[in-house]
């Protein structure tokens, strides 16, 4: 990860997501896994960093694609969601329906240096944190109804931030 000052600019949260995505495709069908986009249109635009907004979401969704690894097949389904959240704030969902993790890891999550994976470093979830919270918005956390983790962060709109 290379530090670098952050270059916000009116960013179409959209337009990210829709890149990154079509960055893991193959890595996606190679693991056997449905992606469902549930992004509306007209979405107002947030000032961010594109670039590590983007390398947010594709930690995202690597993690759910790799969470995915013991589900079987036929229930493999990668949701991303985005969606406006009160009136200045635009929210972004990574739902996967993989193993999930214990209650008593959520909060660690996204401490650096935890991690449920056996090949994990832990710096993740952390270092996506940071870069949201630097955007001033939020990344959480939390179980499935049925399986799996939904990771979402919301970032506040241009009409937030001028507000």
């Amino acid at each position: 990860v290379s530090k670098r000052p952050p270059e916000q600019s009116e960013t179409d949260v959209n337009d990210a997501i829709r890149d990154v995505m079509e960055m893991v495709r193959s890595e996606a069908e190679g693991r056997d896994v449905q992606f469902q986009l549930e992004l509306p249109e007209g979405l107002p635009q947030v000032r961010a960093d594109r670039v590590q907004l983007q390398q947010v979401m594709l930690n995202l969704v690597r993690n759910g694609l790799e969470a995915m690894h013991g589900t079987p097949s036929e229930e493999r389904r990668l949701t991303v969601e985005s969606r406006l959240v009160e009136p200045e704030c635009v929210a972004v969902s990574v739902r996967d329906q993989g193993e999930g993790c214990e209650a008593r890891h959520l909060d660690r999550l996204f401490e650096p240096f935890f991690t449920t994976k056996e090949q994990g470093m832990g710096m993740g979830l952390s270092i996506s944190r940071s870069i949201i919270e630097a955007h001033g918005g939020r990344l959480t956390a939390h179980p499935n109804a049925t399986r799996g983790l939904t990771f979402q962060f919301t970032l506040p709109t241009q009409k937030g931030l001028a507000g």
